[in-house]
C-alpha cells in the first residue's frame, strides 16, 4: 500500500463523518492524499536539512545571497494546497459551513438538520 493510500482512506473516513463524501469527489480526494504525502516528505527533508527558513545561496556567478530555503517555500505552498483541498471537501469548519449553507439554499437539509428534526419529532 502506498503512503498516499493511507491518507486517502483517512480523508474518505473524515468526509463520511461530516457527511460530505460522494464518490464523484474521488479525484479531489486523490489529489489531496498525494499533496498530504508530499507535504510529509518535504517536512522530513526540511527537518533533516536543519530546519533553516533562511539559507545562504551561491549563484553561478559566485555571489552569495540570503534567500528563503526552497524546501520551506515548498512547504508553504503544499500547506496552502492541503487547506484549499480540505476546505473544498468540507473538511475544515469554513468549508463544511459553506457546503451546508449551499445545501440549505437549494432547499435541501444537512444531515445535522435532519437529525435535529428527528429529535424534535421524537419528543412529540
Amino acid at each position: 500500500m502506498k503512503p498516499e493510500d493511507i491518507h486517502r482512506f483517512e480523508i474518505i473516513d473524515n468526509m463520511k463523518r461530516v457527511h460530505t463524501y460522494n464518490p464523484s469527489f474521488d479525484a479531489a480526494v486523490n489529489v489531496l492524499a498525494r499533496t498530504m504525502h508530499e507535504y510529509e516528505d518535504t517536512t522530513k527533508k526540511f527537518h533533516e536539512s536543519g530546519s533553516h527558513i533562511i539559507i545562504k545561496h551561491t549563484n553561478k556567478n559566485g555571489s552569495t545571497n540570503i534567500v528563503k530555503n526552497p524546501l520551506y517555500l515548498a512547504l508553504e505552498k503544499l500547506r496552502d494546497d492541503v487547506i484549499a483541498y480540505s476546505r473544498e471537501l468540507g473538511l475544515t469548519p469554513a468549508g463544511l459551513k459553506r457546503l451546508n449553507d449551499e445545501l440549505d439554499s437549494r432547499g435541501g437539509t444537512s444531515k445535522l438538520a435532519n437529525i435535529l428534526n428527528e429529535l424534535d419529532n421524537y419528543e412529540d
